[in-house]
């Protein structure tokens, strides 16, 4: 507005009192008043190049902090990522084995990555958007009051529709985004089963099927995708064309006000519609920001699926700490049932120290969440679980999984050395603790012949081991960690003979003076356990040592005589 007066003016600044001071209060007079004594001090040249200073002054400000809010908001944006990353990393440690069975692995992978960088590209744009444009747009308001009164009134009455129109297509944005996660999810599970069953597809020659299968996700991705994009890129053009509608509304009727002669002067009109153009900018980020908070909740919403998953083992606030097993493991009249469904009922065995238990029994008997009972995965929906006496819900987790080791049936091994693998249980353990480990695994032998030895990395899953080799280093694994409770789910069924007799000396090795609970699949390895509990529909039918059960010619004979047939 100076810049219009002094150009176009008549000697003195027309939109302003001549005698304008500093101390009138009102802010254009002062800088009216400031610029018309440089007029008549120096003339209207140097008060033009005061003019071009003070704009080049407060663009270069403008940039600066401009620059300042990306610097503070950076820390914040990757506080996002790291915090949600943490939170959701905790809680999975936290939920039960149970959850997991319900859930796709590439879903879970899918809310851990990409749900992830979405909610911060989100949050950033809301933080940008909700907090800076408001400021922006109700600065310049305000200044537009100043100027004109009726004229803002007016424009006030337009505004609104804007906003209508606007915030109802940001309302389909939430509904679509949920659908573009749910299917980045199922493509990761298809991702993910893909790399672990490739073999078999290979041999099955279902590539054609796969494919398909993928292709048809990724299609259906791309087509929510394509809805999300073409919905938030009409946001901008949206705004801005609405924008230069009450412009040319504005530009209408405020010409008429200053042909008129009411109200307004030229240059109060054009600096008045020079302003109000910057509304456009603001009011266009502002909308982005709706939609940006639309997207974040579609996907918060996913990751709180997982993160106010109740956890249903908890822990007591002041548990008792299991500082070693000295007696006994009972069963009292348990029960464990899921979702409506019964796996174990009235459930009576009592384990005493030093000896071995084997559950034998069909597919689905219940054998293996009998097991998982001990170390708490799962916790009995009635009855009680006692370790010396005490139920187990009174020990800390952390105590009482120390006092057990299990060895499963497929060996669990990370992409990591063979030292780091044997640690697991013990990290402080020292380098002649994993060797004798190793031994007593009869693993040291094949990782002496390996080429980095103990720090050989193994791969994913243990990939670069034989079978035999991988379980070897599980029960070292859980050798070293030296517990008076071992789990363990016949690690010997899926071996070749040799691996087969190698790995049944090294657990052999390994049970000398524990407790152990084995999980039978070959009933030909359980003979000496001092007692057999004969699993059928998740209740026991038949108990007793292996002699005594062929004697009775009951179900567990007819196990046996199945296994031999074979």
């Amino acid at each position: 507005m100076p810049f219009m007066d002094l150009i176009f003016g008549k000697g003195e600044l027309t939109g302003a009192i001549s005698t304008a001071t500093k101390d009138s209060g009102n802010i254009k007079d002062v800088v009216y008043g400031f610029l018309q004594n440089i007029i008549t001090q120096h003339g209207k040249e140097f008060a033009l190049g005061w003019i071009c200073f003070g704009i080049i002054v407060a663009v270069l400000l403008k940039n600066l902090f401009l620059y300042l809010s990306f610097y503070f908001l950076a820390p914040i944006r990757n506080a996002v990522t790291k915090k949600y990353s943490k939170l959701l990393y905790n809680k999975i440690l936290q939920l039960p084995i149970g959850y997991f069975t319900e859930q796709r692995k590439g879903d879970i992978l899918s809310r851990s990555s990409n749900d992830i960088s979405e909610l911060e590209n989100s949050v950033i744009g809301a933080l940008d958007g909700m907090i800076k444009e408001p400021l922006n747009i109700i600065g310049i308001v305000i200044v537009l009051f100043i100027i004109s009164v009726k004229l803002t009134l007016f424009v006030f009455i337009l505004l609104p529709l804007a906003g209508l129109i606007v915030g109802r297509i940001g309302n389909s944005l939430k509904k679509h985004t949920n659908k573009a996660q749910i299917k980045w999810g199922e493509i990761m599970t298809q991702m993910e089963e893909t790399l672990t069953g490739l073999r078999i597809i290979k041999a099955f020659n279902a590539e054609v099927r796969v494919k398909k299968s993928f292709f048809s996700l990724v299609d259906e991705i791309f087509l929510i995708k394509n809805k999300i994009l073409n919905k938030r890129d009409l946001a901008s053009p949206l705004s801005e064309s609405l924008g230069v509608i009450i412009l040319c509304c504005v530009l209408w009727f405020g010409g008429k006000l200053v042909l008129s002669g009411e109200i307004l002067s030229g240059s109060s009109f054009i600096g008045y519609v020079a302003l109000f153009s910057q509304i456009i900018n603001p009011s266009k980020a502002l909308s982005q920001a709706v939609y940006n908070v639309n997207r974040g909740n579609a996907t918060l919403d996913r990751l709180n699926e997982i993160l106010e998953a109740p956890i249903v083992v908890e822990e007591k606030k002041n548990p008792i700490e299991l500082k070693g097993f000295t007696d006994s493991i009972e069963f009292k009249n348990v029960i464990f049932s899921y979702q409506d469904a019964t796996i174990l009922d009235n459930i009576n065995l009592t384990i005493q120290k030093g000896k071995t238990i084997a559950l034998v029994g069909s597919s689905g008997a219940g054998k293996s969440t009998l097991a998982d009972l001990v170390p708490r995965f799962h916790d009995v929906s009635e009855g009680n679980l006692y370790i010396d006496g005490k139920n187990i819900k009174d020990y800390s987790l952390n105590s009482l999984r120390q006092q057990i080791s299990i060895v499963t049936q497929e060996p669990i091994l990370f992409n990591d050395t063979i030292a780091a693998n044997i640690a697991l249980g013990k990290p402080d353990a020292t380098e002649a603790e994993i060797i004798q480990a190793a031994k007593i695994a009869n693993a040291f032998d094949f990782i002496s012949n390996k080429e980095d030895g103990f720090n050989t990395i193994i791969g994913d899953r243990g990939s670069k081991l034989s079978g035999g080799e991988r379980q070897r280093l599980t029960i070292a694994r859980a050798v070293l960690k030296n517990p008076p409770i071992l789990i363990l789910d016949e690690a010997t069924s899926a071996l070749d003979t040799e691996s087969e007799k190698l790995v049944q000396d090294a657990i052999n090795n390994m049970m000398q003076n524990r407790t152990s609970i084995v999980i039978a699949h070959r009933l030909s390895t359980i003979r000496h356990a001092d007692e057999i509990i004969v699993l059928q529909k998740g209740s026991i039918v038949e108990r007793g040592n292996h002699d005594t059960l062929i004697a009775e010619n009951g179900y567990y004979r007819k196990l046996i005589e199945m296994q031999e047939v074979k």
